[in-house]
């Protein structure tokens, strides 16, 4: 197929010749594009009996396409051009990079740092605010929604008229928009996982009204699946999915490096596909995003498995345990979605459930209600305040000895996971610890920002194996924007979400060092020089 194709090498290619048959023999891609839910085990058939609507999206969300180019016609004609989508995990990560892999404009508010969020409230003239939630109660959103409104109001703008709402039917938001009298409520196939709805209005209805063609996107979806569909050797789906769940012994960190290929942020959205999907049951496979050069791509480590995105005149993979994949936007993203579906039920797990995501959030619930005294430092260096179990800090004083301290528990099939709650966009330097802390631990090291990562790798990071040392970074800020009708402010909700993330985290038994910045840009600039120093 040309818009799509896969070479492997190593274990991948081992993995591949060894699971692919029996997947072929069990007729497991027909079945998968039938929504067949025993593929996965008595277990988990209840919950994939109502998750497969995914392999028909191409099909299915063609209807959603004049209604979607209309609608940015209409706002077009009144000077609206600017969009704003609050959503989070799948609802933000796949507009995201279809947006930016068409070069499109969409500010994606998948963050509740009170900085970032005034960045995205701006230019109201002629902005309108795509809200995309399935439940219609996901906290984050639901405060975006509230702050545009009043924001809205207090310019003068007919606020219902500027709000776009994606959610599946009957859902708590459905009904409220409708009866605020919203400009236009979508309603996606309540047979879709949030995480698997890229071609659904979830992505289709942010990135459409961006400017994105969106009809070739399930053009190129709806060839791919004719291929991805079929019970053959050569199912680039069966293939990569065998090579990410199949490698024996298991090759659990997958490091994803886009190597030339026409898709932006692509890895962003594949790491929350793959870890939360198969982080449970104290297994799975986690994703690390990395860029050229990275540490892990040449460490050489036995239980690391490279996937890289190349063009597509690409040459294949041939030396290491690599995968390389090429094709478009929406065919490397049916693809990967069917590997995934693969790759659970080659690891024993059901690709479709979350047992771990709504910790995080009820202990976010619980401090808001509560509202507790923040804990004192048990030490402050410079501009960075320090905390931890003394398990975690052995005594530690200084940002440095903190660091060493944390390092020094990592396994040897261990990983980093270093969590940033604060705007992404204005302190992308702090990306910069991500490479410097694989150079020194010389294992795999993940970067996310807070709160969205605990949409993606936050399931991962308790429902799967126990490997991991976790580095929070928290950050004071001068800034803070109320949340109309909620008892609690922006800055105060990131801040109970980081509290919050890290208590389940150490119920869970993870090591967590917790560092807060009282200054930025002082404390960005110290915590990097600290890192170089280990």
């Amino acid at each position: 197929m040309s818009s799509l194709s896969l070479s492997a090498a190593g274990a991948a290619r081992q993995a591949i010749e060894s699971a692919v048959p029996g997947l072929v023999d069990e007729r497991f891609a027909s079945r998968l594009f039938a929504k067949d839910p025993t593929l996965w085990g008595p277990a988990a058939r209840e919950e994939a009996g109502i998750r497969l609507g995914w392999t028909e999206a191409a099909t299915v969300s063609r209807p959603l396409v004049a209604e979607i180019v209309q609608l940015r016609d209409d706002f077009a004609s009144e000077g609206v051009t600017r969009f704003v989508l609050a959503g989070m995990g799948g609802s933000s990560l796949a507009p995201e990079v279809i947006t930016r892999t068409e070069g499109v404009d969409l500010f994606v508010l998948d963050s509740t740092d009170p900085d970032m969020v005034q960045l995205a409230v701006q230019d109201l003239d002629r902005t309108a605010l795509v809200v995309s939630s399935k439940s219609g109660s996901t906290v984050e959103t639901d405060s975006a929604r509230r702050a545009f409104v009043a924001a809205f109001e207090k310019a003068g703008i007919d606020a219902p008229q500027r709000i776009v709402v994606v959610t599946d039917p009957g859902s708590p938001m459905d009904g409220s928009a409708r009866e605020a009298g919203y400009r236009k409520v979508f309603n996606a196939d309540p047979n879709v996982g949030g995480r698997f709805s890229a071609l659904t209005a979830f992505g289709l209805v942010p990135s459409g009204l961006a400017g994105v063609d969106i009809e070739r996107l399930l053009d190129d979806a709806e060839e791919a699946s004719e291929f991805l569909r079929d019970d053959a050797e050569d199912n680039i789906g069966l293939r990569l999915g065998a090579a990410l769940g199949g490698t024996t012994p298991l090759r659990d960190k997958i490091v994803i490096v886009n190597n030339g290929a026409p898709v932006v942020g692509f890895a962003d959205w594949a790491e929350q596909l793959i870890a939360e999907s198969t982080g449970k049951s104290g297994t799975g496979v986690l994703p690390v995003v990395v860029s050229d050069n990275a540490p892990e791509l040449t460490s050489g480590a036995g239980d690391i498995l490279v996937i890289s995105l190349v063009p597509q005149d690409a040459e294949p993979a041939d030396q290491g345990d690599a995968v390389a994949i090429s094709g478009s936007l929406a065919a490397m993203m049916m693809a990967l979605e069917v590997a995934t579906a693969v790759a659970g039920r080659l690891l024993g797990i059901d690709p479709y459930n979350q047992p771990d995501v709504e910790s995080a959030k009820n202990a976010t619930r619980a401090l808001l209600a509560s509202s507790p005294e923040p804990s004192p430092a048990e030490a402050t260096d410079g501009a960075i305040e320090i905390r931890g179990s003394e398990q975690v800090l052995q005594g530690a004083t200084t940002v440095v000895e903190a660091l060493k301290a944390l390092l020094g528990q990592l396994p040897e099939d261990g990983y980093v996971s270093v969590q940033a709650y604060f705007d992404r966009l204005g302190w992308a330097d702090l990306e910069k610890i991500r490479p410097l802390l694989a150079e020194k631990t010389r294992r795999p090291v993940t970067f996310g920002w807070g709160p969205r990562f605990l949409h993606s790798t936050g399931q991962y990071h308790k429902g799967g194996p126990a490997q991991g040392v976790y580095l929070q970074v928290t950050a004071a800020t001068d800034t803070d924007v109320d949340i109309p009708g909620i008892p609690f402010s922006f800055g105060e909700l990131i801040s109970a979400q980081a509290d919050g993330d890290a208590q389940v985290l150490t119920d869970h038994h993870r090591p967590v060092l917790r560092l807060r910045l009282t200054d930025r840009a002082a404390g960005v600039e110290q915590l990097l020089k600290a890192t170089t120093e280990l």
